[in-house]
């Protein structure tokens, strides 16, 4: 009798963790100087502005981004190996927090971040950024600094994380121009 409790006891108790929905997230990792760029392979501490690390499902390391753009494009391609666990997003409201150092373990979950969108500071990768903040205040005392608007991340359309980012220096460039003469240059190049 004492056997079949206990039984039961266990059962509820991972029941109830898995209802619970965070007993199973992994936590996130301090940042080092180790730490580099999935897309990029470049190291982390090099670019300013937010980072992002990804947990995929039975890897026990997370896949580190120069930008929370760049995390949140991940999780909306297609193409992952593997499901994704946790996604976790530099607190820029944390009281340590600046935009060349956006801390090493101010992690917050990417699902329940309050995002600025279309301030006028750039990510790590220089390209457009999501930034992140636990509490809604402090994104809006960074909107009054850096303009912008506050989004939760299911507002946060795929446009806005996978659209090419055109540069002002792009802007009547025709590379299309030359395509094909430049594939015939390699082809040849290939043949001799």
């Amino acid at each position: 009798m004492t056997r079949a409790f206990l039984l039961s006891c266990a059962v509820l108790a991972l029941a109830a963790c898995r209802e619970d929905g965070t007993a199973s997230l992994p936590e996130p990792v301090t940042m080092t100087a180790e730490a580099v760029g999935h897309f990029c392979q470049m190291e982390l501490l090099e670019h300013p502005g937010p980072k992002a690390q990804v947990f995929l499902d039975g890897l026990p390391y997370p896949l580190f981004f120069s930008q929370v753009r760049d995390a949140i494009a991940y999780d909306r391609m297609p193409e992952q190996s593997h499901m994704i666990a946790a996604i976790y997003v530099s607190d820029m409201g944390w009281s340590g927090a600046t935009w060349e150092d956006p801390g090493a373990d101010n992690w917050i979950l990417a699902s329940v971040a309050h995002y600025v969108v279309g301030s006028d500071l750039v990510g790590g990768m220089e390209t457009p950024e999501l930034v992140p903040f636990a509490a809604p205040e402090a994104a809006h005392a960074f909107i009054a600094r850096h303009g912008g608007e506050v989004l939760g991340l299911e507002a946060v359309t795929d446009d806005m994380v996978l659209a090419p980012v055109v540069f002002e220096s792009d802007i009547g460039i025709d590379d299309d121009g030359d395509f094909e003469q430049r594939l015939r240059a390699l082809s040849r190049g290939q043949e001799g």
